[in-house]
């Protein structure tokens, strides 16, 4: 397989010229017209592993940051393993992903985002719920975050009976969970 540069060019394409270079800032190959003129980058043949922690921090009294600051971004070598093999795995959706516009691929992202919001936030109410349905049980957690905050129990004792919970399943063995849905 041919590696190809990932850069974007102007118009928001990926490149996908032949690539030759490692860019570490980027985390992938590119072609000679994206490659950085660095004094460090990654030596692929000695597969050093370097962590870059170069991202930029948003800037302290609500000042902006300008836009002609580059980006960088850590890589993480056990991550960029696990996208390798799901790109190996599903080479069709890969090549999907490949064709996407820059502008769909960010809306999907955002997208992705959206959802984990939302999907805690069902379990944040469905877990509330429960202790609210019962007495002695909203009673005793109540009893627990007496000392916390006003605006914060509520989110505290959602921390605390998903903890409960996480605690109960680890106990139970694969046995005993198969045999609590079966009447007896």
């Amino acid at each position: 397989m041919k590696a190809i540069c990932w850069a974007y060019t102007e118009d928001g394409r990926v490149c996908r010229q032949p690539a030759t270079v490692f860019d570490q800032q980027r985390g992938f190959l590119v072609c000679q017209a994206h490659a950085p003129n660095r004094e460090q980058q990654t030596n692929i043949q000695t597969k050093e592993i370097i962590m870059s922690t170069t991202k930029t921090k948003t800037p302290p009294n609500g000042a902006s940051e300008t836009a002609n600051e580059p980006r960088t971004y850590r890589i993480n070598s056990e991550v960029d393993g696990k996208i390798d093999k799901w790109i190996a795995d599903h080479p069709k959706d890969w090549d999907y992903i490949k064709t996407m516009p820059r502008d769909r691929l960010e809306r999907t992202m955002v997208l992705n985002e959206v959802r984990q919001l939302e999907r805690q936030q069902r379990v944040r109410e469905f877990t509330l719920n429960r202790i609210n349905a019962d007495p002695k049980l909203k009673a005793a957690y109540e009893t627990l975050v007496k000392d916390v905050p006003e605006d914060q129990r509520e989110e505290v004792m959602t921390q605390m009976a998903r903890q409960k919970q996480r605690t109960v399943a680890r106990s139970q063995t694969p046995q005993q969970t198969q045999t609590q849905g079966v009447a007896v």
